[in-house]
């Protein structure tokens, strides 16, 4: 039986160069995905100056400004970063549905890995579980899935 050739990415964020990009609206919760995405690439060796953060109004605004910098040639990967807690209405459906699949378009259109952390949760406490609660934060997460897949791209 002949050995099969296996890729993965590495955890290793030494030299890469990433921006995350994160929707302040519920920006309590946002800020502490940030915080954990920023722990995460400082963890697996990425430095400060590698690494920029972009503010955006909401998750929708996610993909316009994440296709900006994808074109830009500047980054080898991107996180983006958010919140969108269901409602009494359709909202949060049309607002999640066009992050998720922009984020995605743009991924597949660049070639620039986009790591997505925006969570999508029916409740509040559901979002506080998920950014440094008892389920972790989503995303430290993210950047790391940044990470690798930036680190996988490269070695293929």
């Amino acid at each position: 039986m002949s050995e099969f050739t296996v890729h993965s990415g590495r955890p290793d964020a030494t030299g890469l160069r990433i921006a995350v990009v994160a929707a302040r609206f519920n920006d309590a919760i946002v800020e502490l995905l940030v915080r954990g995405a920023l722990g995460e690439l400082r963890r697996h060796g990425g430095a400060d100056e590698d690494v920029e953060v972009v503010w955006v109004p909401g998750a929708f605004e996610l993909p316009v400004v994440l296709q900006h910098l994808a074109a830009s040639g500047r980054y080898d990967a991107l996180v983006a970063l958010g919140c969108v807690v269901r409602g009494a209405t359709p909202h949060f459906d049309h607002v999640a549905g066009q992050a998720a699949a922009g984020t995605a378009a743009v991924a597949r259109e660049t070639g620039v890995p986009i790591a997505f952390g925006v969570l999508t949760t029916d409740t509040w406490e559901q979002a506080v579980e998920r950014s440094g609660g008892k389920l972790g934060n989503k995303g430290a997460e993210a950047a790391l899935t940044a990470v690798e897949t930036a680190r996988l791209l490269q070695a293929l």
